[in-house]
């Protein structure tokens, strides 16, 4: 819908420059003349310029140089794709519609109501369980394929190494890692595009209150955990924690909806479940659960979810999630100390296990040596984030077809391989075989009895070099070992997140700051050798969770996840110093790596805190004017025009009485909101009122039958209407919701924000003092708005697209 300001007589912007007068240009380019106005009159500064001879700005991507474009896909990104958000997400409805329905169906069974709650318990339960087999099979898969290319590769090794014949152990090793890696990218690339990454920006934004298209299908599920096992074991420099979390998202949207839209098949359990709002909590439980799985952190997991984005928190829904948690972790301990022939140990409390740390923690004197680390941590993740959104940029502008998108993956994966078998054929660091903790030491051009470092650190699985670096003995590791290791993978993680293949942020985070990180205490410990230090695996452990921190940005979640999975509290006050120190420094350069991946996806997402000076800004400078309104007895002709009006796109239409045609500011006396989903249900049950008919129907719809429509409601181009059927009228007051969140046209941008940010909400009627309805506030009105500069504090006003 066209966005203007209910505003007569002349306007002056905030530069107190008139804006143009002109009737005829006024009336050629009225959407243009009010975002003038309104972006002049609050002292917004948009540098994306209008063309006043196009009329259709939403159908355009405005190039960097001001002049629209046709979209094409080499030519709709550029460094502006961060200022824009694409019309393409919706939101989801979180706020609950207290119809006439709602009511009935909630006060007429009270032992309906008890066995709703414990559904949500046993719903929590079976996500826990599903996602920890999720996690098993991830394990198991990696164990296996990888070990599989170990036994290969070393027996070729150790005879090529006196034959001379080195070229086909490189040729092998090179040839496995680019068809394990090129299954992986076709999973993705052809199968489910959205199955790419970590998954972690698309849960963000679910949790936040977007719909993301096919993020929590059963497809992007299959795609997820055979591609993630398959680009971990070819040797990218990829972790499976991250898409663990998108795995258990995926488990809890299916199992709590009790169907499959993908199957098509209906199990007739958890109906009551079937609406955003229940879902979303699900989705919550179910990131949490997979974090859980992924670190051994029940308690990281809950945090992560209420850090990440879930708007709307509540106890019960927390005591639930951890339960969630608990189980995932329980059972995945259970199975997996099975798989290994140690039932009952319970040795395996997560995927990613740091080990038990032993002996000194750490000393007083060296927490301002962490903090060192942690703004070392910051500076290397802000230029990580930096690099990486470039090379994002390069990717979405050349490579955006499936073919390329698999063709450079193998090519990362060749380079990967090649990199690996240099650094490990220049490297002579060899130590005595029995001091290594790996089971797969490699001995290349080492002496018998002897392993080689760097290829114990490149060959074996990352996980399993983490926990190299966090335990191996002092003196374990060359300094040129540890010094070519950490730039040689910082720019290959740098390279491969972002890659059409499934692939985690955190253990190449992690590793990389654990060989830096244990760089800085074998320097420290050799520039002042008089003073006690503790062992350079502590100070793996910090630049570990530095450059982490550095990279995502994340702080309570983070210190838990990294002290649960330490198995030691005493680390939790230098975890948590270096994580804030490291946030601190990095968000002085930019924003956390997830972030920058939403921002080029332009999803309208909504961060924690309103933008700046947004008190100085009302709310009837960012809604969308004029509304599209129904009456309360509605034609259904009137109805499918408004359905089918693509520039009245909006969710949820208000419902008011027979408004007053002379005044051209107020849509009508407030009386309640319909959405576009129930309408279209209304619609397709043939809930009409005859010609001339006041009174209800004989037949009533249920809440029910509107839950069986969910999620994909039928398009109104997809339903058949009879010209008598479109001269009769709907009674839309059984199924309007008569006291939906509205917001006098007066408050002020901060107050809708947080209401918006704290309720979930998807739509917010603006009314005057006579509630009059004068617009409707959307997430996307909110999300255009972002600040510009801590310093000066401006505003700019990023624009939509398709």
């Amino acid at each position: 819908s066209a966005r203007a300001m209910a505003a007569t007589g002349s306007q002056t912007g905030g530069t107190g420059e008139m804006l143009s007068s002109d009737p005829a240009s006024d009336e050629r380019t009225p959407l243009l003349h009010h975002r003038r106005y309104r972006q002049d009159s609050i002292g917004i500064n948009n540098s994306i310029q209008f063309d006043p001879e196009e009329p259709d700005y939403d159908s355009v991507i405005y190039s960097p140089h001001g002049s629209p474009e046709k979209e094409s896909p080499q030519e709709k990104v550029s460094e502006d794709t961060a200022k824009l958000l694409s019309a393409k997400y919706e939101g989801l409805d979180y706020d609950l519609v207290e119809n006439s329905l709602f009511v009935k169906e909630s006060a007429t069974n009270n032992k309906k109501l008890i066995r709703i709650n414990i559904n949500r318990w046993v719903v929590m339960l079976m996500i826990g369980v599903l996602t920890a087999l999720v996690g098993v099979l991830i394990d198991i898969m990696v164990h296996q394929l990888a070990g599989l290319k170990y036994s290969l590769l070393k027996s070729w090794i150790d005879k090529c190494v006196e034959k001379g014949c080195l070229s086909i152990p490189f040729a092998l090793w090179v040839g496995i890692d680019a068809l394990f890696v090129c299954f992986a990218a076709i999973l993705v690339a052809y199968v489910e595009p959205v199955a790419a990454g970590s998954g972690i920006p698309q849960i963000k934004c679910y949790l936040n209150g977007v719909k993301v298209p096919h993020v929590v299908r059963i497809k992007t599920l299959i795609s997820k955990v055979l591609g993630v096992a398959f680009s971990v074991a070819g040797g990218l420099a990829v972790g499976k924690e991250g898409p663990m979390i998108h795995s258990g998202a995926v488990i809890a949207a299916g199992v709590s909806q009790g169907m499959s839209t993908t199957f098509k098949k209906d199990f007739k359990i958890f109906e009551y479940f079937r609406t955003d709002t229940e879902k979303r909590d699900f989705v919550s439980g179910g990131a949490a659960a997979g974090v859980s799985a992924a670190f051994g952190a029940p308690v990281g997991g809950v945090l992560f979810s209420l850090e990440e984005g879930a708007s709307f928190w509540n106890q019960a829904l927390t005591w639930r999630i951890f339960f969630c948690s608990v189980t995932t972790l329980f059972t995945l301990n259970i199975v997996l100390s099975v798989y290994f022939g140690r039932p009952g140990e319970l040795a395996f409390p997560g995927l990613l296990n740091f080990g038990m740390f032993t002996g000194v923690s750490y000393f007083w004197y060296e927490i301002p040596l962490f903090l060192l680390m942690g703004v070392a941590g910051g500076l290397l993740g802000a230029l990580f984030n930096f690099a990486n959104h470039k090379i994002c940029i390069f990717r979405m502008k050349y490579v955006y077809k499936p073919f390329m998108q698999v063709v450079e993956a193998i090519m990362v994966a060749i380079v990967t391989a090649t990199l690996a078998f240099i650094s490990i054929y220049v490297s002579r660091d060899c130590k005595p075989l029995g001091q290594d903790p790996s089971e797969k030491p490699l001995q290349f051009f080492c002496s018998d009895g002897e392993y080689s470092t760097m290829a114990t650190l490149m060959f074996q699985t990352p996980e399993q070099s983490v926990k190299s670096l966090f335990h191996d003995p002092p003196n374990s590791y060359h300094i040129t070992t540890l010094c070519l290791f950490c730039v040689f993978y910082f720019v290959l993680a740098c390279w491969t997140y972002g890659l059409s293949v499934p692939s985690g942020l955190f253990i190449p985070s992690l590793l990389c700051g654990a060989g830096w990180g244990r760089l800085f205490g074998i320097g420290v410990s050799h520039l002042v050798p008089s003073i006690a230090w503790s062992e350079p695996g502590i100070y793996a452990l910090m630049g570990a969770a530095a450059q982490l921190g550095g990279i995502v940005r994340m702080t309570i979640s983070l210190t838990v996840i990294l002290m649960e999975a330490t198995g030691n509290v005493s680390y939790g006050l230098p975890l948590m110093l270096v994580l804030l120190v490291a946030k601190w420094v990095g968000d002085i350069f930019n924003e956390g790596l997830y972030d920058i991946h939403i921002r080029l996806m332009s999803v309208p997402i909504l961060g924690w805190e309103p933008p700046a000076t947004s008190t100085t800004i009302s709310a009837r400078q960012v809604m969308s004017h004029p509304v599209t309104t129904l009456q309360p007895v509605e034609k259904v002709e009137r109805i499918v025009e408004a359905l089918k009006e693509p520039h009245s796109n909006h969710n949820g239409f208000p419902v008011v009485d027979v408004p007053d045609e002379t005044d051209q500011v107020t849509c009508g006396r407030f009386r309640g909101l319909i959405l576009r989903s129930h309408l279209l249900v209304l619609i397709k049950r043939k809930m009409f009122l005859e010609r001339g008919q006041t009174g209800a129907i004989r037949r009533n719809l249920q809440m029910k039958d509107f839950r069986e429509a969910y999620p994909r409601f039928p398009s109104i181009h997809e339903l058949n209407i009879s010209p008598e059927e479109m001269s009769c009228s709907i009674d839309l007051r059984p199924y309007m919701n008569p006291a939906p969140y509205t917001v006098s046209e007066d408050a002020s941008l901060h107050r809708v924000f947080r209401l918006f940010r704290a309720l979930g909400l998807r739509h917010l009627v603006v009314v005057n003092n006579d509630n009059l309805v004068m617009g409707i506030v959307t997430r996307k009105d909110l999300a255009r708005y972002r600040l510009v500069s801590l310093r000066t504090l401006d505003l700019e006003e990023l624009q939509m697209s398709h």
